[in-house]
């Protein structure tokens, strides 16, 4: 019976490395996940562009206090340097002509799709003031072992008036 409460206990840890203590490494995890989030990037930036949009980082974000757009703080240890300059909300403003006119849409990137509370204020204020014409997030889908590339429009997905999430809506975009 102790040898079964065992077996149970490794397995439950078996997806996340262990240090030689025998516990887990959340610095390790850490640093795998940013590194995954940065390729992730890459990709939808890549994507983005194939589709013909110009896509630039965006570095700013929405200040509550004075309810406008100001450049966003970097992030930095001062000990030693500068650990992320490109700290805005969204991650991308996307440019694309459209005959006599231009759309401006902004591209959150997000591995799983889901925004916090603020983020989703943020959201709501960049689509509300016409910052941006359209906000999308983009999600990362797994088909196999290939991560593909989907957006879903903010708008569509977020309620701000009943609080409630709608059904994921993917956006064509070309």
């Amino acid at each position: 019976m102790v040898e079964e409460k065992e077996v149970k206990k490794h397995r439950s840890v078996s997806s996340k490395k262990l240090n030689s203590g025998g516990k887990v490494d959340y610095r390790a995890q850490g640093k795998r996940n940013r590194a995954a989030g940065i390729r992730f990037e890459a990709k939808v930036r890549a994507k983005l562009e194939e589709m013909g949009w110009t896509v630039d980082k965006w570095t700013n974000t929405v200040d509550y206090e004075k309810l406008k757009v100001v450049p966003a703080k970097r992030k930095f240890n001062p000990f030693s340097k500068i650990l992320v300059i490109g700290t805005g909300f969204p991650d991308f403003v996307a440019i694309k002509r459209v005959g006599e006119h231009y759309k401006v849409i902004g591209v959150e990137v997000k591995l799983k799709g889901y925004l916090d509370k603020s983020e989703q204020g943020m959201a709501h204020y960049l689509v509300e003031n016409k910052i941006f014409s359209r906000f999308l997030i983009a999600v990362a889908v797994k088909e196999g072992r290939k991560i593909n590339v989907e957006f879903i429009d903010f708008s569509e997905y977020y309620d701000r008036e009943t609080q409630r999430k709608h059904t994921k809506k993917i956006v064509d975009l070309s």
